[in-house]
């Protein structure tokens, strides 16, 4: 059966697991999976800047021993020329194996999910929507320093209105017992209602305040604030600064905590806190390319 990772909840908690496992023994002998996906063929599809996501991607895919095409600009797609999303999407099918797509249009993956018959198609960012992998990269960092998912504290700082990163995790994380939330944000930027609505409010606060609130977290999920999802340049550089992470905001917290963040950072996390052994937002970039490794050999239905 033909299956696509559009958002968190199109895999189960046991579809989870499976991934993590595949992610661990990639993790202890990655050697055993350099030829898993020998003669497949990715098509990374990034109608949006990206860094991180696309090399984390196709880095994933050379080293399961298989081959990229692909483009890294709209502008040398087919669609500046004013043809469809789908049917761009329809074309590649026959050509690769699996997609990576990210778009900044909201529900651009869905729409050329529901046209694919043979091509798996994983959402590698929709706007300001949903970010599943880099949800599948958080889960795996939390996995590995706090050994499970559940009765953990989530501190999520930033940009909670446009984060697509925080949004997909919070809905993941919700999906486990005793998990609370700490939404740390300006006013401007606050969790948007439809994102609480889908939680009981007694597993919410919400403050603007990290000094204070960084006492009570098991994990600090840190977020820039993006520009290009701002109109206006003005309100964007009036809060870009609200919220930064450094040594003095550091002593308030837990010695087990940990600082998470999707990056890239722009000054949200001062560099001061990289020697922090709290901090391992650069190993969680790390993990970012085994987990996506384990997804595509999953969706491929590949085994070692």
């Amino acid at each position: 059966m033909l299956r696509h990772l559009i958002e968190p909840g199109d895999f189960s908690k046991e579809d989870y697991e499976i991934l993590f496992g595949l992610a661990d023994r990639i993790v202890e002998n990655p050697e055993k999976f350099g030829n898993v996906c020998n003669g497949k063929l990715l098509a990374s599809l990034f109608f949006e800047p990206s860094t991180r996501t696309r090399l984390s991607f196709e880095s994933a895919m050379y080293r399961l021993g298989g081959n990229v095409v692909g483009f890294a600009d709209a502008k040398v797609s087919s669609t500046a020329k004013g043809e469809s999303l789908t049917d761009t999407l329809r074309t590649v099918e026959n050509y690769c194996d699996i997609a990576a797509m990210r778009h900044p249009k909201e529900g651009a993956a869905l729409l050329c999910s529901k046209k694919m018959t043979k091509m798996p198609i994983i959402n590698a960012g929709d706007g300001g929507h949903q970010h599943p992998t880099q949800t599948l990269t958080d889960l795996m960092t939390i996995r590995h320093y706090k050994g499970k998912f559940e009765n953990l504290t989530i501190g999520l700082c930033g940009d909670l209105m446009f984060g697509r990163t925080i949004h997909s995790l919070m809905r993941q994380m919700a999906r486990y017992d005793g998990v609370n939330f700490v939404f740390i944000s300006p006013e401007e930027l606050k969790m948007p209602r439809q994102f609480k609505d889908e939680i009981d409010s007694s597993r919410y606060t919400e403050t603007d305040d990290l000094k204070t609130a960084i006492k009570d977290l098991d994990i600090l999920y840190m977020s820039r604030v993006q520009r290009e999802r701002f109109v206006s340049e003005e309100e964007y550089l009036r809060l870009k600064d609200f919220f930064i992470l450094d040594n003095d905001k550091m002593k308030n917290a837990r010695e087990d905590m940990i600082v998470l963040h999707p990056l890239p950072r722009v000054n949200e996390i001062a560099t001061e806190v990289d020697s922090d052994k709290r901090a391992v937002y650069f190993e969680q970039a790390k993990f970012g390319m085994y987990i996506r490794m384990a997804l595509i050999m999953f969706l491929l239905g590949l085994e070692a």
